[in-house]
């Protein structure tokens, strides 16, 4: 049976407590012992012998290397209760915890065996739609673009419940063509792109193919695409462009915006970071848990993503991820085509 990944690690939280607890009970029983011990050494010094007129007094004497010995047994056992009295403590003070994560978990389940069925039927009805239309009619082209964005969703719900369950992820294998998605999401961006008066651009200097799932690559592309596209101004580009790098697949994201600020440009991946001073829109980016998981996507397949450069004229953001083979049948390898 699975152990709850929960309690493995409130079991973990506790025994650190403990540790803790018990550290520093060892601190002040060694003071302790350090006092007791110096001051028995100096009363070994000066020892006091019974005078004439105390010969009815009855005096024992007890040997020093004894009475240490007897202080250092007591004070490892009162360590190792202090221990035990700090796991035990902390098991019961993080209980209620445990129980919240339970919950959470419990809905997070609940709530993905609920939208996979809805998506499921979307699906199916927009295949429907699609044995009716032209392909190559806007028509189809539309349901095309609205069945690859249902897929999306399945695959985020998929991987909420991969995640509520703690059950490792079952991800592809087959190298994804890195620039074929990249097309995707330029495609996705056009018609948001096309309100905003911004253009959106594609440029394939390689084909790099990488061992990453091609939804969750697209996921995480998007919103770095998505996040420049929301600070570039009307009239400016946002460019998406796909290289090789010696051993790396490199995907770049730029646009054309007033560049980073009000935050440390080292901790725009961090969950809930966001600019200090949003007085304007444009040209102060505000950035909250997408770019975080971003980083986890990417980071998962053993890549790097971060902000290569940002100033007034705009900001680049940099992918890199492990080359893998090409599948059997790759696409031709195009070198400076631009999409737009």
């Amino acid at each position: 049976m699975t152990e709850n990944p929960d309690q493995a690690k409130l079991r973990k939280a506790s025994l650190k407590i403990a540790v803790r607890i018990s550290a520093a009970c060892a601190v002040l029983v060694l003071c302790l012992l350090a006092a007791a011990a110096i001051y028995l050494f100096n009363q070994a010094r000066q020892p006091g012998l019974p005078g004439p007129s105390e010969t009815d007094s009855v005096y024992a004497y007890l040997d020093t290397k004894d009475l240490l010995k007897a202080m250092i047994v007591a004070g490892i056992v009162g360590i190792l209760l202090a221990g035990g009295i700090g796991w035990l403590s902390a098991r019961s003070a993080i209980r209620p915890l445990g129980e919240a994560l339970a919950s959470q978990r419990r809905f997070v389940q609940d709530a993905s065996h609920e939208l996979r069925t809805p998506l499921a039927i979307l699906d199916a009805r927009v295949q429907l739609a699609q044995r009716d239309a032209v392909p190559d009619s806007k028509t189809g082209q539309a349901l095309a673009r609205i069945r690859n964005d249902t897929a999306t969703l399945t695959g985020i719900v998929n991987e909420l419940l991969v995640a509520a369950t703690g059950s490792p992820s079952n991800a592809t294998a087959e190298p994804s063509d890195l620039a074929d998605v990249a097309a995707a999401v330029v495609e996705s961006l056009q018609q948001l792109a096309g309100e905003k008066d911004v253009r959106v651009t594609l440029t394939e200097k390689d084909r790099p193919f990488a061992l990453i799932d091609g939804n969750g690559f697209r996921r995480a592309l998007l919103a770095l695409a998505d996040n420049a596209l929301a600070h570039t101004p009307a009239g400016g580009q946002v460019g998406i462009t796909t290289a090789v790098l010696g051993s790396r697949a490199v995907v770049t994201v730029s646009d054309s915006g007033a560049g980073i600020r009000g935050v440390d440009q080292t901790r725009i991946f961090d969950r809930f970071v966001r600019t200090q001073n949003p007085e304007r829109a444009m040209g102060q980016r505000s950035f909250g848990i997408g770019l975080a998981l971003v980083r986890e996507i990417i980071t998962g397949a053993g890549g790097t993503v971060g902000v290569e450069r940002s100033g007034p004229r705009g900001t680049v953001m940099k992918i890199t991820l492990p080359l893998a083979p090409k599948s059997p049948n790759p696409k031709d390898v195009g070198s400076g085509n631009a999409t737009s």
